[in-house]
């Protein structure tokens, strides 16, 4: 069991509830779980053509959602930070010494196998155990 576990969780996806699902099950006693969401801003030069006020105005709106979408669950705590996806899951569980990522994984596609994905780096670099589920089709 654990006491610090961190669910990364994508707003557009529905595998994060499967992802809590299984946290809650790995879960010790007195423990707590942290979902997160990981904001990416416009990269390159996408982000000359938009304006800073439109990007917060996003990211607030992501907040909201996130906050919304827990706000009912018992030991659940929200958090939202901008990066690139897998390597804020890994900063943020190392500076949270979570000591599980439970994290949801879609079927990997062509582009997958050539880039790789998310849950693949989260698992080669994080500090902790990480428990990926996969979407149900």
């Amino acid at each position: 069991m654990y006491k610090n576990i961190l669910v990364p969780m994508a707003l557009d996806h529905g595998v994060g509830e499967t992802s809590l699902e299984v946290a809650r099950m790995l879960l010790a006693d007195g423990g707590k779980i942290t979902v997160l969401h990981v904001y990416e801003t416009p990269q390159g030069s996408v982000g000359a053509y938009i304006d800073a006020s439109v990007v917060q105005s996003a990211f607030d709106r992501a907040e909201a959602r996130l906050k919304e979408r827990v706000a009912s669950m018992p030991n659940v705590t929200a958090m939202i930070v901008k990066g690139h996806s897998g390597r804020a899951v890994i900063d943020t569980a190392t500076s949270m010494k979570s000591d599980c990522i439970v994290l949801g994984s879609h079927k990997p596609g062509l582009i997958d196998y050539l880039l790789g994905s998310t849950a693949a780096r989260v698992v080669q670099h994080a500090p902790c155990a990480v428990h990926v589920t996969r979407h149900p089709a």
